[in-house]
């Protein structure tokens, strides 16, 4: 045993319990699933994470190619990143895709969160487009519960072909005004063939707030003929699953939109997830090239509700 049995997400603010723990012999560089200083540094209060980071062995131990810099950072927790800083972690140590805490620090909401030594370097110009594009759209779509939605965002095409491509039908107005008061009042055949189609500057977006049907393969390769796609559905039980389809053919799936940066990601692959971490349908968006000014093409009133024809439903 590690001390840690019975820790909660609460017990990381907690100054006075964590100390306790220690006191009592808790092994501050071994927790369960993995450091506890890296846990504190994401989720718990700075006097925690000093705590911590006056016992571990190494304030910038690794776990899963990460620092507690780096997951303090991630989380956008600006106070435990400097207590981490104080207490000697190193913000310019590169990490995932070659990014240090510190350089990536330069893309959040706290460019200024780290000095910037002499000789290091700073974001590119194309890097400095990625963050500016990304807040936008972070922006714009703001926060919202999207939860049990399916999407598909398409690159290029208006919401008219999307309904060609679909071999869609508009929805009577009375019906679907009867339908959008109690969607879940319905059968779910019945509710899984309706959806909205918006269109979107740079495409459209195919949106189900209750339902997967627009992110499956067959929905995906009808709309994506000729063009690219990510398809997300923010599954209640297993979280957002995301898939990618270009020209008809998925080229990935089973992928985590929102999700933090993994070990063996590109440069590009950890900058984009830094600026979406926890904003999947921004994520999706951006990576068909939408630029929707609101979350209104997701959420509805979409521009036209529809009726699909009986899509195979399989692999959602």
């Amino acid at each position: 045993m590690t001390g840690w049995a019975g820790v909660t997400w609460e017990s990381w603010r907690d100054h006075g319990e964590i100390r306790a723990r220690l006191d009592s012999g808790a092994d501050p560089d071994a927790w369960g699933p993995g450091r506890p200083l890296h846990r504190a540094a994401t989720v718990g209060s700075p006097e925690v994470v000093a705590e911590l980071a006056g016992r571990v062995s190494d304030v910038d131990a690794s776990d899963g190619g990460t620092t507690a810099l780096w997951e303090a950072v991630m989380a956008n927790r600006p106070d435990n990143a400097r207590t981490l800083v104080a207490a000697g972690a190193d913000p310019w140590r590169p990490q995932l895709g070659g990014w240090s805490p510190g350089r990536l620090a330069l893309a959040g909401p706290d460019p200024d969160l780290f000095p910037v030594p002499d000789g290091e370097p700073g974001l590119t110009a194309a890097e400095q487009t990625t963050v500016q594009r990304g807040r936008r759209l972070v922006e714009v779509l703001g926060r919202f519960h999207y939860e049990g939605t399916g999407l598909a965002c398409i690159a290029g095409i208006d919401a008219a072909e999307a309904i060609r491509r679909l071999e869609a039908t508009p929805v009577e107005e009375e019906f679907m005004a009867d339908f959008l008061d109690d969607p879940y009042g319905y059968g779910m055949d019945e509710g899984l063939l309706i959806a909205g189609v918006t269109t979107v500057p740079g495409g459209c977006v195919v949106t189900q707030p209750w339902g997967y049907t627009p992110s499956t393969p067959e929905a995906m390769a009808r709309l994506t003929t000729g063009t690219v796609g990510y398809g997300l559905y923010a599954n209640p039980k297993s979280g957002n699953q995301g898939r990618i389809v270009r020209d008809g053919t998925v080229e990935a799936w089973d992928l985590h939109p929102g999700g933090g940066p993994h070990p063996g990601d590109t440069s590009e692959e950890v900058l984009d997830a830094y600026l979406y971490h926890r904003h999947a349908v921004a994520f999706a968006c951006s990576f068909a090239g939408l630029r929707p000014t609101s979350a209104r093409a997701v959420t509805g009133p979409a521009d036209t509700w529809v009726r699909l024809p009986g899509l195979d439903h399989r692999g959602h």
